[in-house]
This record gives structure tokens, sequence and C-alpha cells, in this order.
């Protein structure tokens, strides 16, 4: 049961991530493994600033998304890559 409420933590925030950073996503499997990553990375800096380490799933999908978010910046830097919907002036 522990493995489906990450997949389903994941896929949201996985989702949630692509739509946040203005992209369509990565697909249904990458997107999980961006949400689970993503709430790695989330709870980590939820513990370093002194946060709560746990919740409900409403606030582990929050979580989730910032991490995400987090992560999709970074390997955006590390790539050189704004995604699928950039624009040129």
């Amino acid at each position: 049961m522990f493995i489906i409420w990450w997949i389903i933590v994941g896929l949201i925030a996985g989702w949630a991530t692509g739509k946040i950073m203005r992209g369509s996503g990565y697909g249904p499997l990458m997107d999980i493994v961006v949400g689970i990553i993503g709430a790695v990375i989330g709870g980590w800096i939820m513990r370093a600033l002194g946060g709560p380490s746990a919740g409900g799933l409403i606030y582990t999908i929050l979580v989730a998304i910032l991490g995400g978010v987090i992560l999709t910046v970074i390997v955006r830097a590390l790539s050189g890559s704004r995604g699928k919907h950039t624009s040129t002036l």
C-alpha cells in the first residue's frame, strides 16, 4: 500500500510541477519519478528549515511539488534547456 501512496503522490506532484514550470510534463512515468524525487528533496528542505517532516496527503503533495520545481530548475540549469514551450524574441 505504501508503494501505491508514493506513486499517487509522485504522479500528482510531477504533473503539477510540469504545469507550474510551463511544460507539458515528462510523460506519466517520468512525472512519477520527478514527483517522488521532489518529495525527497522537499522533505529534506522542510526538515532543514525546521518544518514538519510528515503530514497528510495535501501537505505531502505540496512538499513534493516544491521539491519537483526545485529539481526541474536544477535539471534545466544543468542541461541548458528551458522546456518545450520556449519563445524567441
